[in-house]
């Protein structure tokens, strides 16, 4: 494996040039590292994406023969190829063959992977923040944290332009009940202790909450109003409180689709916490079609709860999916690459991967049809289960899941951007290509609107109209979760 440091000497001496002069030292990326700073391909945020289609974000239809200009990392003007000139100093690029859409906007990210022990993740921001940039995720919530302090001074450094990386909002710590996941969590006493443990992140500098599997309905209620005060949201994977009784509590999101909602276990009791077995049995008997799966999303659309897509993470457990791509297995080190590998053969023959595979196209339905009634999707890929979520190609992959849900390419574009702005209160800044907004963007080869296996081809990502060489980034951080 080559080194950063060797990475980063073969970059700048120029067996990859970079298509225009460094930046100025006083530049958006005069803070970066020699390191960072080989990962930048237009340093300038003055461009021109000549004769691209765009897709921009709304869910419109794809148009042909646009161009777009940026001027100091916004999107200054948008019009018709040959029309849209370039003022002095503007890079331009070729965009024929190619197309243009806005980065993604992600809303249950994690900078831990787990290990092959269970109920142990560790924690890598320095590789996960630059993979997630490198795979298109421009903004990202890190949706729970097993190390809050570090996703706080990760989106710190990147937003005072110390390193690249996306938009971070920092969630803080899991919230959770008696019964813990993964030994980092902490375990909550009571509503009391909920709404101090809120307070406490919230002036530490996380920017919203989650709450997990075992809370009761009084601590749940406790962090959501503690949440509210602050002005911040709070999202959920619940078990032990079903989905309605989150929206009745006033939870802003929940995690997950309908794939761990314990609203259909008959035998639930209050405050407690089923079995996946119990759970997943309830969902996959459920019609997707039905009304009392119905009922719930009406629920949930009237109270105004967001759910967030996740099909990334639930693909892995389903027997008859593909393994991650060769380019995302060989970012783990050995023993994390050997061990999700050796996973995922398991999976393709026990009777859990078989009853996950049959509820897949049903988790997918589910979600097609909440939106269909006028509910908020929102996406993102949790880098969790045991491994193959991996931060630079599943965001990528949980889109094209979408399509092969029922989505258009351009609505699950939306879900994937513009949708996750408008939850984060940042619609007027990302999550669309528009004039005015910040040039967040993803050049992609080919026509992702025709075959979304496109997206497998994403060359540059740009973020306030300065453009990375995704490849580079790629190159240097084989091997790396695990590591760092």
């Amino acid at each position: 494996m080559k080194t950063l440091a060797a990475v980063a000497a073969m970059l700048l001496l120029g067996a990859a040039p970079a298509p225009v002069p460094a930046p100025a030292a006083d530049g958006p990326t005069a803070k970066f590292s020699a390191v960072d700073k080989a990962f930048v391909a237009y340093p300038q945020p003055d461009l021109l994406f000549e004769d691209v289609q765009l897709v921009d974000g709304t869910g419109g239809a794809p148009k042909a023969h646009v161009s777009v200009l940026v001027r100091g990392g916004r999107i200054a003007a948008i019009g018709a190829a040959g029309k849209l000139k370039a003022p002095a100093g503007v890079t331009v690029l070729d965009g024929r063959g190619k197309t243009l859409l806005p980065g993604f906007v992600m809303v249950h990210e994690h900078f831990f992977y787990p290990t092959p022990q269970g109920g142990q993740y560790n924690e890598y921001p320095y590789s996960f923040s630059r993979l997630y940039l490198a795979g298109g995720t421009t903004t990202l919530r890190t949706a729970g944290s097993m190390a809050p302090y570090g996703d706080i001074n990760t989106a710190r450094a990147v937003a005072r332009g110390e390193q690249p990386g996306p938009d971070i909002d920092a969630t803080g710590p899991y919230l959770e009940g008696p019964v813990l996941l993964a030994a980092k969590m902490a375990r909550l006493a009571d509503a009391t202790d909920a709404a101090r443990t809120v307070d406490f992140w919230a002036a530490a500098g996380a920017t919203s909450f989650k709450a997990y599997n075992y809370l009761s309905r009084e601590q749940l209620k406790a962090a959501i109003d503690a949440a509210h005060r602050h002005g911040m949201k709070l999202t959920g994977h619940l078990c032990s409180i079903t989905y309605a009784e989150a929206a009745g509590l006033g939870i802003d999101n929940l995690e997950h689709g309908f794939a761990v909602a314990t609203d259909f276990v008959k035998s639930k009791q209050p405050d407690k916490c089923p079995s996946s077995g119990e759970t997943l049995a309830s969902l996959s008997a459920l019609d997707p079609e039905g009304p009392e799966i119905g009922a719930l999303m009406r629920t949930l659309i009237d109270c105004k709860v967001a759910l967030t897509s996740t099909l990334t993470v639930f693909e892995t457990f389903s027997a008859g999916r593909p393994q991650a791509p060769e380019a995302a297995r060989a970012l783990l080190t050995p023993p994390l690459r050997a061990a999700y590998e050796r996973t995922w053969a398991a999976v393709q023959g026990i009777e859990v991967g078989k009853a996950y595979a049959a509820f897949f196209p049903r988790a997918m339905r589910m979600e097609k049809r909440f939106v269909e009634m006028g509910g908020t999707l929102l996406a993102g890929t949790d880098p969790t289960g045991y491994g193959g979520v991996v931060p630079g190609w599943a965001g990528r992959r949980q889109v094209q899941l979408l399509v092969e849900g029922g989505f258009t390419f351009p609505q699950a574009l939306r879900i994937a951007t513009l949708n996750g702005a408008r939850y984060l209160g940042r619609e007027r800044e990302v999550g669309s290509v528009e004039v005015g907004k910040r040039a967040d963007l993803i050049l992609v080869e080919g026509d992702p609107t025709r075959d979304p296996r496109a997206l497998d081809s994403m060359p540059f990502v740009f973020k306030a109209g300065i453009g990375y060489r995704t490849a580079a980034i790629f190159e240097a951080m084989k091997g790396t979760i695990g590591l760092f």
